[in-house]
C-alpha cells in the first residue's frame, strides 16, 4: 500500500508550506502542481522540493495535469490524499489513518470524507482557530482509494468528474464518512479549511469575500488561450461546473458556516509536523 499526495495550488503562499509539510510525512509520494502562481508560492514549492525527497513539484497551464500525474497508479493498490494550498491536516492524525489503510480497513471504499473546520479565524500565537464544523457544515472527501477503478481520465482537475471506470463493488457512493461517526477531538482524518482567511500575500489582510474556486471561476486553464475559451464559453454554462458549485460565489458562505462557531486547539496542526515524521519512521 502507498500513499500518494496531491496539492494543486494557485497563488496560495500564505499556508502552502504548512500545508505540504502535514501531509509530507506519511506520503509515499506528492505531487505539488502551482497553476501558474504570481505570488511567493512556486518559490516556496521549489524550497520544499530540495527538502523533501518525495516531493515532485511543476508548474502548468492547465490544472487538468494535476490529474494526470494520478493516472499512471489507478488500478494499483495507492490512495491518493488530495490537499489544497488552504488546508492544513493534523498530521499526528494522518499516521494513524496510514496504520489504518495499510492494515486494508477501508479497501471496500472509494472515498473517505474528513471532519473538517472551515475556518473564519485563526490565531496563530495561542493555537486556535474559529470556524464551523462538519457536520453540520459540508463535509469534504480528501482520500481517494485508486484500486477501486481500471481507469480515471478526463478531468479537467484532479480528482473531480471526469470518466473512472470503476472495479465491481465500486462506485461514488462508495463512501466513508468519518465525520458521521466520530468526533472532530476524536478523529484521526481532519483538517482545517482555511477558505475564508488570506491565502495570498497578494490579497488585503481581510478578504472582502471567499476566493472562487478554480471550479467557479473556470480557471482552468491559464493564459491568453484559456482566457479565449472563458469568453467563449463562460464557466456558469459548464455542466461540472454547476453541478460543483451551486449557485456561484455565495456557495462557500451557504455551505461552510453552518452550525455553531466553535473554536479549536490547533497547535498541533501549525508545527512542523516534526511529531508525525517521527512517528511514521517508527
Amino acid at each position: 500500500m502507498q500513499i500518494v499526495g496531491s496539492v494543486l495550488v494557485h497563488n496560495e503562499d500564505v499556508f502552502v508550506e504548512q500545508a505540504v509539510r502535514n501531509v509530507a510525512a506519511v506520503c509515499d509520494r506528492v505531487h505539488a502542481v502551482d497553476h501558474m502562481s504570481t505570488d511567493g508560492t512556486w518559490e516556496i514549492l521549489r524550497s520544499l522540493a530540495r527538502e523533501y525527497d518525495q516531493l515532485d513539484v511543476r508548474r502548468v497551464r492547465h490544472a487538468r495535469a494535476s490529474h494526470e500525474a494520478l493516472e499512471p497508479y489507478v488500478g494499483s493498490k495507492v490512495w491518493v490524499l488530495q490537499a489544497d494550498g488552504d488546508e492544513l491536516f493534523d498530521p499526528v492524525g494522518l499516521a494513524r489513518m496510514r496504520e489504518a489503510l495499510a492494515a486494508g480497513e477501508l479497501d471496500d471504499v472509494f472515498r473517505v470524507q474528513a471532519n473538517v473546520l472551515h475556518c473564519v479565524s485563526l490565531d496563530r500565537e495561542r493555537g486556535v482557530a474559529s470556524g464551523h464544523l462538519s457536520p453540520p457544515s459540508r463535509p469534504l472527501a480528501r482520500l481517494f482509494n485508486l484500486a477501486a477503478a481500471d481507469s480515471w481520465t478526463g478531468c479537467g482537475q484532479r480528482l473531480i468528474g471526469g470518466n473512472p471506470q470503476f472495479r465491481p463493488g465500486f462506485g461514488w457512493d462508495a463512501v466513508d464518512a468519518v465525520q458521521d461517526r466520530l468526533s472532530w477531538d476524536e478523529s484521526p482524518f481532519r483538517f482545517v479549511h482555511a477558505c475564508f482567511l488570506r491565502r495570498s500575500s497578494l490579497e488585503p489582510d481581510e478578504p472582502a469575500a471567499p476566493r472562487k474556486s478554480l471550479s467557479e471561476s473556470g480557471l482552468f486553464r491559464r493564459g491568453r488561450l484559456g482566457a479565449l475559451v472563458r469568453l467563449v464559453h463562460p464557466p456558469s454554462l459548464h455542466p461540472q461546473v454547476v453541478e460543483i458549485t451551486g449557485r456561484g460565489s455565495t456557495w462557500k458562505l451557504e455551505k461552510y458556516r453552518r452550525g455553531p462557531l466553535v473554536e479549536k486547539d490547533v497547535s498541533a496542526f501549525l508545527r512542523a509536523a516534526a511529531a508525525a515524521d517521527a512517528q511514521v519512521s517508527a
